[in-house]
């Protein structure tokens, strides 16, 4: 660093880091962190003091808004208005502040849409009585006053706090490199515990705790954060605090009637309405809001039945919607000292109440000073009463009255200015036992205040006492009730879904789409140019849906999320990543649980779980090692493997039934064994499996399809196909024998 002239000169690095502190010092000290005496940052007591000085008492009449951030930002606050009114505003709003500090008159915005208050030209207010426990003692001497911005105003450093105002609305701030979230509570609760806290300082946290259970927002939302929970957040000043929505049932509706701290009503409307659209909430039929000024928070669900279970409904909405809202915990507070730091609940309480024993000792102190110079101008108008007419004289006669006063009666100089500056008609009218009485009231005054003084049990008393008064007058009961329950869980989505019936049908190029019902012609819908039909599958929207490519790696996908079939669907390949020229050959759906055979066109299968074939990544997984240029089957349903029977046929017409239980089952999928005999020559040939499919032992029916013609094959028809596993099987009647799929009827 060198001087050069009139300025210095620095190294860049050292001036932006020196910049960069003094700002975020700034930041932390001067805007976003509270102070632990008042609780107020200093725009909140710079607009409180404000309407304190232009005589907005909660007595007075309200005036405009205006006026208060004119004066605000003119003498104490040089920054922008619309941030200094929406200070103001958050102050008057009861849903924000446990304890307004403000009384609005006009429109300062609602629980519903917070900020949507009036331009402050618009509306009046004025200072709640509730503010008067931040400013009755600012004129006793309580507080150091400051030069304001430019050095023409005085404002006070802070607000002589009769209660432990930081705790009691809380504060929300971000600084540079640290935050504070401060939650508001119960002022009876926290008096009590400052009452406890001076009759045993080594109170422990557990045992304030007694007496702050936890937080008090200002909606009546149930805090639902486990005890244990709580006591660690106040031990170690950080942690989180979880609100639950209350409900109740009308006529066999879910009337919502209250909401966690800060959250709208519309937000939450919105919230449910959008999982309404998407299907999410089958058994919610309608949705109102029926708030009003009698019933400022009115939700109504109507569900679709008698039959629905609200108990199992309301966990859901916790867990998806802001109806249970989780709030950090994080008492960073500037303490006495000047400094942030994070407190834990007992070093909050002792240091405010170091803060309120000075506040008071100077109260007393000041008192004290006013007391005793009323006593000396006293004793100085009693001792001109006695002797007046001396007084009279030496006034009417002396050029310079007051030594000579002073000599002859042997008075101090304040006390010969006070009598030079009583009128002649009031000395005259002074009655010695009038002064008498006073000075012993005084001098009364001044015994108690100086046993209070030297007193540090009574001096303790006092502040107890008015800690209890002030409680008993602007407190009240909890609004936020403490009830220990469960974290919500939201149910499985397949709860949410109504189980209805669906097609699904895939195109040859990859297309998908879910048809309603499942009497569909899945081959004669329309299809893109181009395009053409592959395969269909029934079952229900609560099911998962299966694809498998050509590569053998399976996909999965909830039925209900698969696009309507009015429709041309859309591509399979924007929900999967296939691998480079794979297709999709085969899909399924099912149950958890249920059972398919899985196969490919070269003869080879197995037995799976319909789980095996669900993947929960957008890669997929592998199910079947394919032989080159084989492919799969479309899968078969088994419903029970000890007495069903599989029937497989080939593109030459070959068929064979056999047991479902010869083959194995592969939990993790595979290459299976062999279903039927095809000679090598053959495969190379081309013959291939048409198709497999499962019946129902004894009362199986199965179509073959080859070209224009078909043929139905009974239980009894299929009997003669019998045989073991692997075998080459029997040939279908002339005109069959070039089987192009086989499905089954019965």
């Amino acid at each position: 660093m060198t001087l050069q002239g009139n300025y210095e000169q620095i190294a860049l690095k050292d001036y932006a880091e020196r910049a960069y502190l003094d700002y975020s010092m700034y930041v932390v000290l001067d805007r976003a962190l509270p102070f632990i005496g008042d609780g107020l940052k200093p725009v909140q007591r710079r607009i409180v003091y404000a309407m304190g000085e232009l005589g907005l008492a909660a007595t007075a009449k309200p005036r405009k808004s205006a006026l208060t951030v004119g004066e605000v930002l003119g003498k104490y606050h040089p920054h922008g208005d619309s941030a200094c009114y929406e200070a103001m505003v958050l102050m008057t709003q009861p849903f924000s502040y446990r304890y307004p500090l403000i009384a609005g008159q006009g429109n300062f915005g609602s629980q519903d849409d917070p900020k949507s208050f009036a331009a402050m030209r618009y509306t009046e207010a004025k200072l709640t009585p509730f503010a008067g426990l931040l400013l009755d003692e600012l004129g006793q001497g309580t507080v150091d006053f400051v030069a304001n911005y430019d050095g023409t105003q005085q404002e006070p450093s802070w607000l002589p706090a009769r209660v432990p105002h930081v705790l009691l609305n809380g504060s929300t701030g971000i600084a540079v490199g640290m935050a504070t979230d401060v939650p508001p509570h119960n002022l009876r609760e926290i008096a009590a515990a400052c009452v406890h806290l001076l009759d045993n300082p080594e109170a422990s946290i557990a045992e304030l705790c007694e007496h702050v259970p936890g937080p008090d927002f200002p909606t009546s939302a149930e805090i639902i954060t486990p005890r244990n929970d709580l006591l660690a957040m106040y031990a170690t000043g950080t942690g989180s605090v979880r609100a639950r929505a209350t409900w109740t049932r009308e006529d066999g509706n879910i009337v919502i009637t209250a909401l966690p701290y800060q959250v709208s009503p519309s937000k939450i409307v919105e919230q449910l309405a959008a999982q309404m659209r998407a299907k999410k909430l089958p058994m919610i039929e309608d949705l109102r809001d029926e708030s009003d000024h009698e019933n400022p928070i009115r939700l109504v669900l109507i569900p679709r039945s008698a039959r629905i279970d609200a108990d199992e409904i309301m966990p859901h909405l916790f867990a998806t919607t802001d109806l249970e809202k989780s709030y950090r915990v994080n008492l960073n507070l500037i303490g006495l000292d000047g400094r942030p730091q994070v407190k834990n609940l007992k070093q909050i309480l002792a240091e405010w109440l170091r803060f309120r024993t000075d506040t008071v000792t100077r109260r007393l102190q000041h008192r004290l000073a006013k007391v005793e110079r009323r006593l000396l101008l006293l004793e100085g108008l009693r001792i001109a009463y006695l002797n007046l007419d001396e007084v009279i004289r030496i006034i009417r006669t002396e050029e310079e009255p007051k030594p000579v006063l002073m000599a002859r009666f042997r008075l101090v100089e304040e006390q010969a200015d006070y009598i030079l500056e009583t009128r002649l008609r009031q000395l005259a009218r002074l009655e010695e036992m009038k002064i008498n009485v006073e000075r012993d009231e005084l001098e009364e005054e001044r015994a108690k205040i100086s046993v209070l003084l030297n007193s540090k049990a009574r001096l303790k008393t006092l502040i107890k006492d008015e800690l209890r008064a002030d409680a008993k007058q602007y407190g009240d009961a909890r609004r936020s009730p403490l009830v220990a329950r469960a974290a919500a869980q939201a149910l499985d989505e397949a709860a949410l879904v109504a189980s209805e019936p669906v097609t699904i049908v895939l195109s040859a190029k990859g297309w998908v789409r879910a048809a309603k019902g499942h009497d569909i012609d899945a081959a004669a819908l329309a299809y893109r140019e181009g395009d053409g039909y592959r395969a269909s599958v029934r079952g229900r929207t609560t099911q998962q849906v299966a694809f498998i490519d050509s590569t053998g790696r399976s996909y999965s996908t909830a039925a209900h999320t698969l696009p309507s079939a009015r429709g041309n669907g859309e591509p399979l390949s924007g929900r999967f990543g296939f691998p480079p020229g794979a297709e999709v050959e085969a899909l399924a759906i099912g149950d958890s649980g249920s059972r398919l055979v899985i196969a490919t066109d070269h003869g080879y299968g197995f037995v799976t779980r319909f789980d095996t074939l669900l993947a929960n990544k957008k890669a997929g997984k592998q199910l079947i090692p394919l032989d080159a240029k084989a492919h799969v089957l479309a899968p078969a349903a088994v419903a029970d493997a000890a007495r069903d029977r599989i029937v497989v046929v080939t593109t030459a017409g070959h068929l064979l039934m056999f047991s479902v239980a010869e083959l194995p089952e592969l939990d993790n999928g595979g290459k299976g064994n062999k279903l039927i005999e095809i000679p090598k020559p053959k495969l190379a040939a081309g013959e291939r499996v048409a198709g497999i499919a499962v019946v129902a032992e004894g009362k199986g029916e199965v179509t073959l399809y080859a070209g224009q013609r078909k043929l139905t094959l009974r239980w009894a028809d299929l009997v003669d196909y019998g045989g073991n596993r692997a075998a080459r099987g029997s040939l279908l009647p002339r005109g069959l024998q070039r089987v192009e799929r086989i499905e089954t009827t019965g």
